[in-house]
């Protein structure tokens, strides 16, 4: 061999040394890590995906769908993954753009010439991209509890939206909103013919070989191989929970997956539109979707080594130990799930797990990503939220345990429990009904949800115990409006993970 010659072996050598070596973390702990991880969070079952440099470094599923069949997950497991729908539909739309089918700019009223925001001044100004960059100025989550897995048709919450008063300035304030992508997402059959789920399935799902992932949560219960839903918010121990049905919001959070699938759709983002050497996507597509539309924090993190948040077309960004990723997270009753890839590093991460109470999820990216990129403050960031989670179970144990001295207590409310029965409305809600149950408690049927009801249980001093049927809604002290010995209304709060500000219903006469 001449020395030109060995000069390129040892080249080629060393090159594919550096290219796929792993972190020690990687190789040696990843495992253990994730199955402590798994314990110390309660999570029955997980199921994950790492390429570097176009090479799947892990795709397998830890633990269990089902704690009562104890069916193992592995790699094709499918889990709802919620708000990482949301990239597909920005994809789609920026997709639209370069096929001269529509403008992102394009405002919303050209398709929709009845739709109305709050103002009439956003009405006339919001356009596709606002609705995909999350900033109508509205806070986050507002109106989801009228929206999360309720009877409201897509065209009803869109209606709906009208009634969403903003707490911020238009284009200025970030505010994440579910039902702004749905909006979005509803253009697409107007320019199309398609219904959503039909234009992101033939133009994404199918052509990346996604062949297990559905693009609507319906009969979730009937598909094979899916992860049961479970929490352990409120309760305090794993609780099983039904399946989400959110196809009227689909847009915003209607995918199912799993590891196998994803890890497809994670390649072809780290390949710059292409998988397996076909082109699926244009580059100027996901260029598109990876441009800032709104800032969301440009102050230094005081925990992580990052300086910048921003917001594209479904899908965050920020600079991570000098490097820039993209990332997003989703949460569905029961699931949480998160995608993550760094283009400069030809890294990619999808996490799924199937208990919603719990940000493991999310350390063990950071986890990751500290492997690969080399972070001087390597962290063990499993142990770092741990105490966080083991004191809001220890505190929802004492709650559970104060609830229920006070219920033993037998105290009975100072207006006869008749006088609570009746219709109460929202105006933005709907209707619940209240009735007297055969145990003397009264009984709240959500009217415009598909299943859900409450029982308020008298507690003493005009409080109330409100406990969903649905755990994952939450279980909260609530107090009538009551004046004269007259009822006017009752405050009802619904979970953080749903809504944060709580709905007044008004009792009628």
């Amino acid at each position: 061999m001449n020395c030109k010659n060995f000069f390129w072996s040892v080249a080629f050598l060393l090159l594919g040394t550096h290219l796929y070596a792993q972190p020690t973390f990687i190789k040696d702990s990843l495992e253990t890590y994730i199955r402590q991880g798994m314990k110390d969070y309660d999570i029955p079952g997980l199921s994950i995906a790492i390429i570097k440099d176009g090479k799947t470094v892990m795709l397998r599923g830890f633990g269990v769908k089902d704690i009562k069949s104890n069916e193992p997950v592995d790699e094709n497991t499918l889990f709802f993954i919620a708000s990482n729908t949301k990239l597909f539909t920005g994809t789609a739309l920026a997709q639209l753009e370069t096929n001269k089918k529509l403008s992102l700019n394009d405002k919303i009223t050209k398709y929709f010439p009845w739709y109305k925001l709050f103002d009439s001044s956003s009405t006339n100004l919001v356009t596709i991209r606002d609705l995909l960059s999350h900033r109508i100025g509205t806070k986050t989550f507002q109106n989801d509890f009228t929206f999360w897995d309720t009877k409201y048709k897509r065209k009803e919450i869109m209606e709906k939206m009208a009634t969403m008063k903003p707490i911020g300035l238009f284009r200025q304030n970030y505010g994440y909103c579910n039902s702004c992508f749905l909006t979005a997402g509803e253009i697409i059959p107007q320019v199309t013919g398609k219904p959503w789920e039909v234009y992101v399935y033939d133009s994404i799902i199918a052509p990346l070989g996604m062949t297990q992932t559905q693009v609507l949560g319906t009969n979730a219960a009937r598909m094979q191989n899916i992860a049961k839903p479970y929490t352990i918010l409120y309760n305090a121990e794993l609780t099983e929970l039904p399946y989400d049905n959110v196809d009227n919001i689909a847009p915003a959070a209607s995918i199912v997956s799993n590891a196998t699938d994803m890890s497809k759709w994670i390649q072809m983002q780290l390949d710059s539109g292409f998988y397996n050497g076909k082109r699926i996507l244009n580059w100027s597509v996901l260029q598109k979707t990876r441009d800032i539309n709104i800032a969301t924090s440009s102050r230094k993190s005081s925990i992580y080594p990052v300086h910048f948040k921003g917001y594209g077309l479904g899908v965050f960004m920020s600079d991570y130990n000098g490097r820039q990723i993209f990332y997003h997270t989703g949460g569905a009753c029961g699931f949480v799930t998160n995608t993550c890839f760094v283009p400069e590093e030809k890294l990619g991460i999808v996490i799924l797990t199937n208990q919603d109470g719990q940000n493991f999820f999310e350390s063990l990216r950071y986890q990751i990503l500290d492997a690969y990129l080399e972070n001087p403050k390597f962290t063990n960031w499993e142990r770092f939220g741990l105490g966080d989670y083991q004191k809001e179970k220890k505190e929802a144990r004492l709650q559970l345990d104060s609830l229920a001295k006070r219920k033993e207590a037998g105290k009975k409310p100072n207006l006869s429990i008749d006088q609570y029965v009746g219709t109460y409305k929202n105006d933005i809600y709907g209707v619940i009904e209240m009735s007297k149950s055969s145990d003397n408690q009264l009984f709240v049927d959500f009217k415009s949800h598909q299943n859900l009801s409450a029982t308020l249980t008298y507690l003493d001093n005009d409080e109330w115990e409100l406990r969903y049927s649905h755990i994952s809604f939450g279980l909260f002290k609530s107090e009538f409006d009551i004046k004269n010995k007259s009822i006017e209304g009752i405050s009802i709060k619904c979970a953080d993970f749903i809504e944060y500000d709580p709905y007044y219903f008004t009792k009628s006469k």
